[in-house]
């Protein structure tokens, strides 16, 4: 061990002649800890409520969707040959067709704007957790006869909101209006009509998605596009998502114009690349409280200085180079600063271990899907957090220190 940290280690254990100074070095290695723990707890948070967001969003998406340019559809049958070449792939789950467009819904008492999903219920649950947020219902597509004895209909499922703005309950019949039989010209057609009958409710906690989405048979959203023998692409799950800029690649490699593939990423760029944004907001404000809690670590080193000037005259009498002295008082601020941060990681760990366990704060349930608050630490979050304290005690360390090794012995012992 080099005589500048053992002085270092004296130092900080040492009394101080004043008091206030003791204080001040307590507050600032306080001040560390603080803002670390602060720092972990609001990162975990922010990755906590990523997570549940990316999960709800692709499990009601697919990883991958391939698909053609302009969406101009592709027959049938060419589907089922990709869907074979994507299941022979590794890390592919399962895959599955489905048309997508956008139409009218009308009920008795209202009528909405609404997003068409016509799937295969048999092949959906493989790409999907459509089936698992079904909370009413269920997920029958097929003919439904009502319990009065009317006509049976197809079945269809409504998002929650859409189902509520629409007062349609399950049996309820609706319609469904489509511009498909729309032309222009002397020849433009009727809008298309068909009639349903409600299977169900599904509930993602994304209020996007249940405001808008139905979900159809794939028959029936070939009538009601009037694209017999077409649909709009083939969705696919993988058991790494992410993997799905590698899986899509491939497939355009292999498929080719007019065929392309777009990931999850893609489809929702704009979402993650705010929610990294706002991580990296907190961060940067956060680390504020660092900051100040570093001016407390300059304003105790100058002091410090201050009062060891007789010391530091001694130690310079005895042959100590500067580089020495400057050494001696870094070394007693980063030990406040890596102290600090040592707490604040034990702090903030133990805050988000017992949330997980015990889920002490809650959140109410019929505001939110989620019922806790959501954590997920990850050691990349710690690494960074800590680096920024160490690094910011460190450089509030080097003018104290810069003015202790710059004293001149004579002038620091000359009245002692």
């Amino acid at each position: 061990m080099g005589y500048e940290l053992f002085i270092a280690r004296r130092y900080l254990r040492s009394k101080r002649k004043t008091g206030f100074i003791s204080l001040i070095s307590y507050i600032s290695t306080l001040g560390v800890m603080i803002g670390v723990a602060a720092l972990i707890i609001a990162l975990s948070v922010a990755n906590g409520f990523e997570e549940e967001v990316r999960s709800r969003i692709i499990g009601f998406d697919a990883h991958i969707k391939v698909r053609t340019f302009h969406d101009r559809g592709m027959e049938v049958a060419k589907a089922e040959e990709i869907i074979a070449m994507v299941d022979s792939l590794p890390h592919v789950v399962g895959a599955a067709p489905y048309i997508f467009d956008k139409a009218m819904i009308v009920s008795k008492d209202r009528k909405e704007g609404v997003i068409i999903k016509a799937i295969d219920p048999e092949r959906e649950p493989k790409v999907t957790d459509l089936v698992n947020n079904i909370i009413w219902g269920s997920l029958n597509l097929d003919l439904i006869q009502p319990e009065d004895g009317g006509r049976a209909y197809p079945g269809i499922v409504l998002g929650r909101w859409l189902a509520e703005r629409l007062m349609a309950n399950v049996g309820d019949r609706i319609w469904i209006l489509s511009a498909a039989g729309i032309n222009i010209g002397p020849l433009a057609g009727a809008p298309r009509f068909r009639p349903f009958r409600v299977a169900g409710y599904f509930e993602t906690g994304l209020y996007e998605y249940d405001d808008s989405y139905a979900f159809i048979s794939i028959e029936e959203g070939q009538k009601l596009l009037e694209t017999p023998g077409k649909i709009t692409g083939v969705q696919i799950k993988l058991d790494d998502m992410d993997r799905a800029n590698e899986v899509a690649q491939w497939i355009n490699d292999r498929l080719g114009y007019p065929y392309t593939s777009i990931t999850w990423f893609a489809m929702n760029k704009n979402l993650f690349a705010w929610m990294q944004i706002e991580k990296w907001a907190a961060f940067i404000i956060l680390s504020l409280i660092i900051t100040v809690a570093a001016f407390n670590i300059v304003s105790t080193l100058i002091m410090v200085v201050m009062e060891k000037r007789k010391d530091i005259g001694i130690l310079k009498s005895m042959g100590a180079y500067s580089t020495g002295i400057l050494k001696v008082f870094v070394y007693e601020g980063l030990f406040a600063g890596v102290i600090g941060t040592v707490l604040g990681w034990i702090l903030g760990y133990g805050f988000c271990w017992a949330q997980l366990k015990y889920q002490f704060f809650s959140l109410p349930g019929e505001v939110y899907i989620i019922n806790s608050l959501p954590i997920k630490m990850q050691w990349t979050d710690f690494f960074f957090i800590s680096a920024a304290a160490i690094f910011l005690s460190f450089i509030a360390t080097l003018y104290p220190a810069y003015k202790a090794a710059k004293l001149d012995p004579i002038e620091a012992i000359r009245y002692e």
